[in-house]
């Protein structure tokens, strides 16, 4: 087995220790401002890393219900929904997200940021990011990300209080 299959099933089962090389990590276009490095989506927990350029529209209001989901910036600035409020997270700052709390996230204006993402428990989330580039390259539609809610635990909502936010960027 190669080292990439080999770092590819300890990713997915949990198994053994995770070590991902910067190199042989799978990097998805969900937009043309943000890229997702799989790091790794086990049943403990789901990994990447989450680079958004200037003016990224980042993640839209939703939920999970049977994931918390963490967040640590490890470069820039990020504004995050959190329920009906707006925080923000410089370099170095890190938020989890309990299940059932509305949540949306973005870097602020005029700014790129960086940030790792870590949902527990995992839940085989590496297909929901691959869907997401289908969508951006117009393999697919939102009709076919929102029927995948249950299965990824992706609950998308609108949320007036991060509509306002974003408004005019």
């Amino acid at each position: 087995m190669s080292a990439n299959a080999s770092n590819t099933a300890a990713a997915t089962t949990g198994e053994v220790p995770v070590l991902v090389r910067t190199r042989d990590a799978e990097i998805i276009q969900d937009g043309p401002t943000s890229l997702i490095t799989l790091l790794a989506d086990t049943p403990g927990l789901t990994a990447n890393l989450a680079t958004f350029r200037k003016g990224s529209p980042g993640a839209p209001a939703h939920f999970h219900t049977r994931a918390s989901e963490m967040f640590h910036v490890t470069e820039g600035t990020m504004r995050i929904l959190l329920g009906e409020e707006i925080v923000t997270l410089e370099t170095g700052d890190f938020l989890l997200v309990p299940p059932h709390t509305t949540h949306a996230f973005a870097p602020a204006p005029d700014t790129e940021a960086k940030m790792l993402v870590v949902f527990t428990p995992g839940m085989d989330r590496f297909d929901y990011y691959r869907l997401l580039e289908r969508v951006h390259r117009g393999e697919a539609d939102f009709a076919e990300l929102r029927a995948t809610s249950e299965r990824f635990d992706n609950h998308y909502v609108d949320s007036p209080v991060w509509r306002e936010a974003i408004a005019g960027e």
